[in-house]
């Protein structure tokens, strides 16, 4: 049965380009839905991800591994949008920063967007 910790919208605004904007917690018990739905999207061929994390109010560990597996399991790239103040600052700490494009636009601790 899928958690209703984490909603994730899919929209495919260009061949080969993908879009999932998650909503609520991305954790050990909701990472694994992330992976799949992306695995899936693969699948089907596409290859450019852009998760739009706006709507993303706790991120641990098992989230940032969702990211990396993501990163690998495909040969394009994987874009963070609405990355909050702490989020950037566990992927700075962690060097996933480098590995991952992250919009520079990013939202603040609460909520509204930074200037870029």
């Amino acid at each position: 049965m899928p958690s209703r910790l984490l909603s994730i919208e899919v929209t495919r605004p260009q061949a080969g380009h993908v879009r999932l904007r998650l909503t609520g917690e991305l954790d050990f018990d909701t990472a694994p839905e992330l992976i799949a739905a992306a695995a899936q999207l693969r699948r089907d061929g596409y290859e450019q991800f852009e998760v739009d994390l706006n709507g993303v109010t706790l991120c641990d560990s098992s989230g940032l591994s969702a990211f990396v597996v993501i990163h690998r399991s495909g040969t394009g790239p994987i874009r963070l949008t609405g990355v909050s103040r702490q989020l950037q600052q566990l992927l700075d700490r962690t060097g996933l920063a480098e590995l991952l494009a992250v919009d520079p636009g990013t939202a603040t601790v609460d909520g509204s967007q930074a200037a870029g």
